[in-house]
């Protein structure tokens, strides 16, 4: 069981680079690329929501569970 995090393909969509959404957001680049690639233990609501308003859009369209693949703990 896993969370897959869809960030890049919101950022895609909205034509937005990590940069520009990361001083958009108030977060580093180096933390919005631990986010993007799935490598994050946790997020803050805060994060999520500034995400959310940044990419306008739900944080299920950026968040996905998924029962296959690797499980961890």
């Amino acid at each position: 069981m896993k969370i897959i995090v869809n960030l890049d393909v919101m950022m895609a969509r909205r034509k937005i680079s990590a940069g520009a959404l990361a001083e958009k957001i108030g977060i580093t680049p180096a933390n919005l690329s631990i986010l993007k690639t799935g490598k994050a233990k946790a997020m803050r609501f805060s994060t999520l929501m500034a995400l959310c308003h940044e990419l306008r859009c739900q944080p299920g369209d950026l968040l996905e569970f998924s029962e296959e693949g690797d499980e961890e703990d």
